[in-house]
């Protein structure tokens, strides 16, 4: 009996061995191979590797990606380039990013680098390598896609797949009118970090919403790693601040929001980039002082909401895997940006750079957060307001310890609450 056991235990083994090999024979041998260039310690670093490296396991246990009739598995290697690190200079992300390409023999690039000056600087990298890559985490300046489009034969292998600073500003504005007619909320304060895309958006919202009827009240820049906002804050109280428009990827800006809660600020905070409230920690980290705090996470899916059947999929997936919710701007674009790129690679056949390209520009797929395409001339992500159209943003507040998406309407589940403490018409 026993031998019989075991005769039976090995052909059972034997059995398991040859059904795993026979589906997935290449995945030991030949990977695709993707590289993350992320500012690893920050949430716009660590939230990018997440979704993607939970698109990977997931398209794995599946089968992996199909080249030409062969199932080939994705591999991950993420290396951080510290790019959003105080006094970092540009020059480390981009040896970071050479690394990848040259000793990790990378296929493709997902993620960042996160800073736009970084990502600006690494377009020509990516160009002499020939190195499709998606932007998927920070990087909102305009310039991006911009140059694209100038230089589209040097610089057609960057494409980004989530909205940029001119979207946000645009929705923003659109909020604002809102808060006008409901509210009568006219005077707005701008507090930007000292960053390439925050500096520039800051600019623009003073002329757009001067341009709306709205009174800018002033603009101050604060270094990144600033830990005290009480003066600036003072100054928004002084003026008769109403709204108070923050363009910050900083973790720092938690204390901005602390501070405004203590003072008792009659002016309602509202991120256009604002990286600490982003977060589902962010209510404990405040002691629930982040409560009325908004801010714009760029892609629905990163605060959960019904956009489309793959949101809260995405959702409860992430937070199974990580022990965590979906923290910032970069989640649901990262994970996405594998499913797209495994959609461009199938539809060409092959991992070759230009036609990875042109397969990319025929993207037109769901995701996440809508329908997903990019501009064939700027490879710019297409926005909409309404997930059937593009790619939808999700503008956030907290309230009572939760974060409840107010924008856009198509996907809103709750609307704008004040504080107590604010004055309205």
């Amino acid at each position: 009996m026993k031998r019989i056991r075991f005769i039976n235990c090995l052909t059972f083994f034997v059995s398991m061995v040859l059904i795993v090999w026979s589906v997935f024979p290449a995945f030991a041998e030949n990977p695709i191979i993707l590289g993350a260039p992320l500012s690893t310690a920050y949430v716009y670093g660590w939230d990018a590797e997440r979704g993607i490296k939970l698109a990977v396991d997931e398209i794995n246990a599946a089968g992996g990606v199909s080249v030409k009739g062969e199932k080939r598995p994705f591999t991950v290697e993420v290396i951080d380039t510290r790019d959003l690190e105080p006094g970092v200079p540009v020059s480390e992300a981009l040896m970071a990013l050479e690394r990848l390409i040259l000793n990790k023999k990378v296929d493709f690039i997902l993620g960042g680098p996160n800073r736009s000056e970084a990502a600006l600087a690494a377009m020509s990298l990516l160009s002499k390598h020939k190195k499709v890559s998606i932007v998927t985490s920070g990087v909102l300046t305009p310039a991006y896609h911009k140059t694209v489009e100038k230089k589209y034969d040097k610089f057609k292998y960057c494409f980004r797949i989530h909205g940029e600073a001119v979207n946000l500003i645009g929705e923003m504005i659109a909020n604002f009118a809102d808060l006008k007619e409901q509210y009568g909320l006219t005077k707005v304060f701008i507090m930007a970090q000292d960053v390439s895309h925050a500096r520039g958006a800051a600019k623009v919202m003073e002329k757009v919403a001067s341009s709306k009827g709205f009174e800018v009240t002033g603009t101050e820049i604060f270094p990144t790693g600033t830990t005290d906002f009480s003066m600036a804050l003072l100054k928004v109280k002084s003026t008769g601040s109403q709204i108070i428009n923050i363009w910050m990827d900083m973790p720092e800006s938690a204390i901005l929001l602390k501070q405004w809660y203590d003072l008792q600020i009659p002016a309602l905070p509202f991120g256009s980039t604002l990286a600490a409230a982003e977060q589902p920690g962010f209510w404990k980290a405040t002691d629930g002082k982040g409560q009325y705090t908004l801010c714009n996470v760029v892609n629905a899916g990163n605060a959960p909401s019904d956009a489309t059947e793959w949101t809260m999929k995405f959702y409860n997936a992430y937070a199974k895997k990580w022990g965590v919710e979906p923290e910032g701007l970069g989640s649901s674009s990262s994970y996405m940006a594998v499913y797209v790129l495994k959609d461009a690679i199938e539809r060409a056949g092959t991992l070759e750079s230009d036609k990875v390209v042109t397969a990319l520009e025929q993207t037109d797929m769901m995701g996440v957060y809508g329908r997903l395409r990019f501009d064939p001339k700027s490879h710019q992500v297409i926005v909409a307001l309404d997930p059937k159209d593009g790619a939808v943003g999700s503008i956030l507040q907290w309230q009572d310890g939760k974060r409840v998406v107010v924008y856009p309407k198509s996907i809103a589940k709750g609307s704008i609450q004040l504080p107590p403490w604010m004055k309205t018409n």
